[in-house]
């Protein structure tokens, strides 16, 4: 029987509410429709305000279940990265919103010498995904459309670099 590993991938955002939740339970979903077991995800924030255990947002929950994810407020929790730090430490890969969120990774010497790109930079394309909150639903939705967007293009990527691991 053969041990392994699962290669890290390590979603981040400011607080761990909304779009590194929606990335990490869509690309969870494509993982699983697809019956690869050998990517985790994890996802956390990396601002002063990230919390540990912050409930989803609602939004965000909503925006999920039109892609058929249903996440109740118990299945994931907001991750504080600062408290977490081995988190950044197992990442094979990181993926950030923004460059802000990847320049702040600069404080985690565990980042140092790891995979780090924006979502849009992973897929090929330049800009960051901006943050949805307190900006309403229709928001949301074109925030999922961007990540779902960006998670398809660079999925064969990510398959590829997961196989080059092991």
């Amino acid at each position: 029987m053969k041990f392994h590993i699962p290669f890290q991938v390590l979603i981040i955002c400011h607080a761990n509410t909304s779009r590194s939740i929606m990335a990490h339970a869509l690309l969870k979903k494509m993982l699983a429709d697809r019956d690869i077991d050998h990517i985790q995800i994890r996802s956390g924030g990396v601002a002063i305000y990230a919390r540990d255990n912050m409930l989803p947002s609602l939004d965000a929950r909503m925006v999920l279940r039109d892609h058929d994810i249903q996440l109740r407020e118990t299945d994931l929790s907001s991750i504080d990265l600062k408290r977490h730090r081995h988190l950044v430490a197992q990442a094979d890969l990181i993926l950030a919103m923004t460059q802000e969120q990847k320049q702040m990774l600069d404080a985690y010497p565990e980042a140092t010498g790891k995979r780090v790109f924006t979502l849009k930079e992973f897929a090929g394309e330049e800009g960051d995904i901006d943050d949805p909150a307190m900006q309403g639903e229709e928001v949301f939705r074109a925030r999922m459309v961007e990540i779902r967007r960006c998670l398809e293009k660079s999925f064969e990527d990510l398959l590829r670099l997961s196989h080059e691991r092991f």
